[in-house]
């Protein structure tokens, strides 16, 4: 199994396609969660997703990652809920929970009530390479 929580992330990004993982942005990133949860299978993790935010009202649910021998099992599904479990349980009133959905992946996410709000709002975001 990884030995940090940086190796977690990148063995699971890198087995879900999602490119290589920053080293010093990934330890200080993931120890600023709201939320992190990881799912184990015989000792090995499988699978991973956080929240990010303000822990009061805003919530971004943030790298929900499964490796690709583990997906359709109901893992992911288990992951989304008890990450807006907590959600319900620390929210002190109503809260707005975002995502970006990875292509193909949108209509796992409409399940548990994410919707698609375009055109009438548009999700948007910039990566700044400093």
């Amino acid at each position: 199994m990884p030995s940090s929580h940086y190796e977690i992330l990148k063995t699971l990004w890198e087995a879900v396609g999602w490119g290589s993982v920053n080293v010093e942005m990934t330890e200080k990133s993931i120890a600023n969660s709201v939320y992190g949860l990881v799912a184990i299978s015989d000792g090995n993790v499988i699978g991973m997703g956080r929240i990010v935010g303000d822990g009061a009202m805003y919530y971004y649910i943030q790298d929900v990652a499964v490796l690709p021998e583990y997906q359709n099992k109901g893992v992911g599904r288990q992951m989304i809920e008890k990450l807006l479990k907590h959600i319900k349980d620390h929210c002190p009133g109503a809260a707005f929970v975002g995502l970006f959905a990875s292509q193909g992946k949108e209509d796992f996410y409409e399940r548990f009530g994410f919707k698609n709000y375009s055109p009438e709002m548009t999700g948007m975001f910039m990566v700044m390479d400093i």
